[in-house]
């Protein structure tokens, strides 16, 4: 229900190791002396309530991705602690994890490069049911893939076809559909339209905005445009150089923007002539 606390994050961070030599061919050792750790995210804490929409902005390299990826556990943060659904998500192992993950999917920002080009459609839909809810028959995957690519606009024509026949917009519908197949509570989509034409962009979002109303969804949307966002989000946080820079309802921050690099990123976008 609305209000109900369902993800928590509380001082995330995650560092890299980075060479800083200029020269090439140096020893290992003379390499290991130059090297330096580099903060993706930094001490990052937010919450998340179940219903909500969430949009995290910011410039690429300023560790969205990465902070998104730990939030699934396909990185691990370096500290800090993650709580979802009640439960602590870093400390979960064996059954626990495959429990909760099922619970959380992603929406990857290349629809080309996140789909396995060798499979059909309906087996790459129908995927995460084989692997979550073994007991189905590979009929009754295929069903329920059909009807969550109805869901997204595609017919379950859909399935017997290959990712490459379909558009840019198409594909990552195939994404969605793939993402959503589960009935997770919380779907993070990372740059979801950013590979994608301005018009075609526009429908994945009205898209998205439906799905989160008919399936009662927590969306967190990660880009690197504020507009974007606040098409869809309630609540906007920015990040910039792995830290969260300012935080506040999405018509706040877009129309009152409080920092500086706030300020810069709404400037940066380009105004349409009248």
């Amino acid at each position: 229900m609305a209000g109900e606390l369902l993800l928590e994050a509380r001082d995330l961070r995650k560092t890299y190791t980075l060479s800083t030599s200029a020269f090439a061919g140096v020893s290992s050792a003379a390499e290991g002396r130059r090297s330096r750790r580099a903060a993706a995210v930094d001490g990052v804490s937010f919450q998340l309530e179940r219903g909500e929409t969430l949009g995290i902005v910011g410039e690429s390299g300023c560790g969205k991705t990465t902070l998104a990826r730990m939030l699934l556990r396909l990185v691990e943060p370096d500290s800090g602690e993650i709580h979802f659904r009640g439960q602590d998500w870093l400390a979960a192992r064996g059954a626990q994890v495959k429990s909760l993950r099922r619970q959380m999917q992603m929406v990857f920002q290349d629809p080309v490069s996140s789909l396995n080009p060798r499979m059909k459609v309906g087996g790459l839909v129908a995927e995460p049911l084989a692997i979550h809810e073994r007991q189905l028959s590979r009929g009754d995957r295929s069903t329920r893939a059909a009807a969550m690519l109805e869901a997204v606009g595609l017919g379950s024509e859909a399935l017997a076809r290959y990712p490459h026949e379909f558009s840019g917009g198409q594909r990552q519908r195939i994404g969605i559909a793939r993402a959503l197949v589960l009935r997770p509570e919380l779907v993070i989509a990372d740059e979801p339209v950013s590979a994608l034409d301005v018009s075609v962009g526009a429908q994945i979002l009205e898209l998205l905005a439906r799905l989160r109303r008919e399936f009662s969804l927590s969306l967190i949307l990660i880009s690197h445009s504020l507009p974007v966002v606040a098409q869809l989000a309630s609540r906007v946080v920015v990040m910039q150089a792995g830290r969260f820079v300012e935080t506040g309802a999405a018509e706040q921050v877009l129309s009152a923007p409080a920092h500086p690099y706030t300020q810069a990123l709404l400037a940066a976008v380009p105004e349409i002539p009248a």
